[in-house]
C-alpha cells in the first residue's frame, strides 16, 4: 500500500508540472484569432446600401400578410377543435395545423424584433 502512495505521489509531482508546461507550449503555439468583424471602408464596398425605409416597409408588409394569415390558421383551428368531440385525441392535421401556427408567430416575433 505503501508503495502505491508513493508512485502515485511521484507521479503527481513529474506529471503535472509537465502537463501545465505542455499545455503553455501548445498555447504559444497556437496563431492569434483574426477579428471576427473587421471594420471595412466604405471605399472597399461594391455593393449598394439597402435603404433602411425600404427594409423598414418591405418588414411591416410581411408581418402584416404573416398575422392575417395566423388569424386565418387559428379560425381554422378553432372551427376543427369545436367540431371535434373533447374526448377524442386531437388529430394529426390539427397537431400540423398548430404547429405552423406556431412557426409563422415565430417568424412575426422575429420580424418585429428587426
Amino acid at each position: 500500500m505503501e508503495t502505491r502512495r508513493r508512485i502515485l505521489l511521484k507521479f503527481l509531482a513529474w506529471g503535472l508540472p509537465l502537463g501545465i508546461f505542455s499545455l503553455r507550449l501548445a498555447a504559444q503555439d497556437r496563431p492569434t484569432p483574426l477579428p471576427r468583424n473587421p471594420v471595412q471602408k466604405e471605399d472597399d464596398t461594391d455593393f449598394p446600401k439597402p435603404d433602411p425605409k425600404a427594409v423598414l416597409e418591405a418588414n411591416r408588409k410581411g408581418i402584416k400578410k404573416n398575422v392575417q394569415r395566423l388569424y386565418q390558421l387559428a379560425s381554422e383551428l378553432k372551427a376543427e377543435v369545436e367540431k371535434t368531440d373533447s374526448v377524442q385525441v386531437l388529430s394529426v392535421a390539427m397537431l400540423k395545423k398548430a404547429e405552423e401556427i406556431e412557426k409563422l408567430a415565430k417568424e412575426i416575433r422575429s420580424r418585429a424584433i428587426g
